[in-house]
């Protein structure tokens, strides 16, 4: 029954691989050839660990360059309110206007004809954000390399 169809499988599959050397013997090296590839490219790039920063203090905030600074941020969602009130009022006393926006391309358009000190929000989720400049963009991330 089945154990008799297996073994005559395994027997083809046997004398396929006796008369086939070539094929059978790439077939096991080509696997090996590109894991040497990667561990030999692993190792011309490892991984860079960075070492813990010390807390050390970085001094008080030159608030005179915030001066007239304009924040924009879209979507216009209470958490987004009550994030841009706490970096406004909470971290400065003033000099940092927020503007709210209906949507992303109205934020582009004010970034177009405002000055060099407006920067844009635009809020993802709850969790993520994006800074936009007027000639850039900047993804906020937890781990970044260096370009």
């Amino acid at each position: 029954g089945v154990w008799r169809q297996t073994r005559a499988l395994l027997f083809k599959n046997c004398l396929i691989k006796c008369r086939t050397k070539k094929s059978s013997v790439q077939e096991v090296l080509f696997p090996l050839f590109f894991l040497f590839w990667l561990i030999l490219m692993s190792m011309m790039h490892p991984h860079r660990k960075y070492g813990e920063v010390a807390n050390t203090n970085l001094g008080t905030l030159d608030t005179s360059m915030l001066v007239n600074f304009i924040i924009g941020y879209t979507p216009p969602t209470q958490m987004a309110r009550e994030i841009m009130k706490k970096v406004a009022f909470d971290n400065f006393e003033d000099g940092i206007i927020t503007e709210e926006y209906l949507s992303e391309e109205e934020l582009q358009e004010a970034s177009a004809f405002k000055p060099s000190n407006f920067v844009g929000v635009v809020f993802n989720d709850a969790m993520s954000y994006q800074l936009r400049f007027p000639d850039s963009v900047a993804m906020s991330s937890i781990y970044m390399e260096s370009r």
